[in-house]
């Protein structure tokens, strides 16, 4: 891939990455719940969360793109390194959660059934010894999900650094319009902090930037409720009021 081709699909590469973020994370959050009740995660679904090397999932492709985003930002920022570590980490360490889950699924059953069966014979005595390494997997999956979990907590913290020097990315402030839901699900009480963070003191600029990425694709109704929410939070900001203007027009001329 050549460096100019990079550079000319970085607004796609920084919504993609953001989206990714949040679409695995409440993913592997759901499975982590799962686990704090049943102490058990799903093999099947962090097998597609994975992929493989032919058919990557989720979890492949966001640490793919983020290499590709974090490595050839020209400012090369400290918080672009660190998320380029904790999502390659996020990856790995899944990927060692799946092996153990693959485990728990296929061959804790097996030793639970043996258990206390014909303990007279030596085999039995011998075999004990496999019934406690298998045992071991739910303590290796437990420590494997707290590290996941960390360095999502940590990755919730760094994305709104790096993230605002993206803050006229159309394609961002979209994504934070129409995937709002998802977005509060996974920053839960740091939502704020990460609007505030990126747009500082014009979080409308959020919704006037979905708008314009709204109406420059034909999603005109849509484009109208962005601009409604941007003139809720500042009538009076200059971006704003060109943005309503447009839409204003089209609405008229939809009329007549």
């Amino acid at each position: 891939m050549s460096n100019s081709w990079i550079q000319a699909k970085m607004p796609e590469f920084v919504r993609d990455t953001f989206r990714d973020f949040c679409l695995a994370g409440s993913a592997l959050e759901e499975q982590f719940e799962t686990f704090d009740r049943e102490r058990s995660v799903s093999f099947e679904v962090l097998n597609d969360l994975i992929g493989t090397a032919m058919n990557k999932g989720l979890l492949w492709r966001l640490k793919d793109t983020a290499h590709l985003l974090f490595r050839n930002t020209k400012e090369d920022p400290l918080s672009g390194r660190f998320l380029d570590w904790g999502l390659g980490y996020i990856f790995h360490e899944a990927f060692k959660l799946r092996e153990d889950a693959y485990q728990n699924l296929n061959y804790a059953p097996l030793f639970s059934n043996l258990r206390g069966k014909d303990i007279a014979l030596q085999e039995s005595s011998i075999g004990q010894d496999f019934v406690q390494v298998v045992e071991q997997t739910e303590e290796s999956m437990e420590r494997e999900i707290s590290r996941i979990r960390f360095i999502i907590a940590r990755c919730r913290k760094l994305l709104p650094l790096f993230l605002r020097d993206h803050k006229e990315n159309a394609l961002l402030g979209r994504l934070l319009y129409s995937q709002n839901h998802l977005i509060r699900e996974v920053f839960r009480d740091e939502y704020e902090y990460l609007v505030e963070t990126i747009y500082e003191e014009e979080p409308e600029i959020l919704y006037v930037l979905a708008a314009r990425s709204l109406r420059m694709g034909g999603w005109m109704e849509k484009a109208i409720d962005a601009t409604k929410q941007a003139y809720k939070l500042n009538p009076k900001n200059p971006k704003v009021l060109q943005e309503k203007e447009i839409v204003d027009n089209w609405t008229k001329r939809v009329k007549v």
